[in-house]
């Protein structure tokens, strides 16, 4: 059965990937697009988005735009060395390029509309969701599932020693949703760094002509990955972090998962610090947690998207899906 899904996001590379992910996996429809803060601006998010969805011809998809800014402001921060000064690498959204956007009530509007098919994917900041909560408090309890990218555990973060770039950049948010959500389960850097693409996998994916991204894929991954080696000059892959909770969605045997409550660090040095009670006389929770990437399904499963194989897997035409 085809999943409903309602993403919110900062495109950013590997949120631009994710969208082209469930934009080309005939298993899941993209329902609407909730944009905000976070690798770029939210107005800047909101045009990647834009030309994403009008380059695969899905320009009827409603975008939302979310968040400017986390519930305690802080200085901003945005990563245009890992994701260009536009948020998808070299790749410049045309000046002349017109889009609608919808109000943020067209959230309330989806759920009231799939209720429990509706699963809501969020891989950036969780301002955006943390408000629709607030807003919407009787109508997101008919969500079917949430899944978030965020946290990280017994691992080093991405933006400070300890903390990873989600939860940090709003954890006031996502404490909120951690504690409110039902059917959550999280994708933390245990399994999404985990999660990387190397330059032959790109390439080919690069030349699968009918993928209407192909001539777009390489260039940003190769600034994304260049941006990486940097930082680790030894990887020989790039983790494209956002795409893993959708991949969780189709297919859960993509990782191994504990079940915990999870709770993050607001304050102080410690700050975006995910953790959970993992003492022997803790007590487990209803936060599924992805601890362990199995990296051959996670490959598989992106190659047959991303190269349109999944036609010959149903045994049948992509023009049937």
């Amino acid at each position: 059965m085809t999943k409903k899904v309602l993403l919110f996001c900062d495109p950013g590379i590997d949120d631009a990937i994710a969208i082209m992910y469930a934009l080309l996996n005939p298993d899941i429809e993209l329902v609407g697009v909730v944009t905000s803060f976070g690798n770029v601006t939210k107005e800047q998010a909101t045009r990647n988005a834009a030309y994403l969805l009008q380059i695969a011809g899905k320009s009827d998809i409603p975008i939302i735009p979310g968040a400017a800014q986390p519930i305690q402001q802080e200085n901003m921060v945005y990563y245009p060395q890992i994701h260009g000064d536009d948020g998808i690498g070299p790749i410049e959204p045309p000046e002349d390029l017109i889009y609608h956007v919808y109000p943020f009530d067209t959230i309330r509007v989806l759920i009231e509309h799939y209720k429990d098919e509706l699963i809501i994917v969020d891989v950036g900041r969780s301002t955006s969701l943390a408000s629709a909560f607030i807003l919407f408090n009787e109508q997101i309890k008919k969500v079917g599932a949430f899944y978030l990218m965020g946290g990280s555990f017994f691992r080093p973060g991405n933006v400070t020693p300890i903390a990873e770039a989600n939860f940090h950049g709003d954890p006031t948010a996502s404490n909120f949703i951690l504690k409110f959500a039902h059917n959550l389960t999280i994708s933390p850097l245990n399994v999404t760094s985990d999660a990387y693409l190397t330059p032959e996998v790109i390439d080919e994916i690069s030349q699968t002509v009918k993928n209407p991204y192909y001539l777009m894929v390489r260039p940003i991954f190769q600034y994304y990955f260049h941006a990486y080696k940097k930082l680790a000059p030894d990887i020989v892959g790039a983790p494209i972090h956002d795409i893993v909770p959708l991949i969780m969605m189709i297919n859960p045997s993509v990782a191994d998962y504990l079940y915990y409550d999870v709770k993050v660090v607001e304050q102080g040095d410690a700050k975006g610090l995910s953790y959970a009670d993992l003492r022997p006389n803790g007590v487990a929770g209803q936060t599924r947690i992805g601890m362990k990437l199995n990296y051959d399904i996670f490959l598989e499963e992106v190659k047959k998207v991303m190269e349109m194989r999944y036609a010959e897997n149903r045994g049948c035409s992509s023009e049937n899906n």
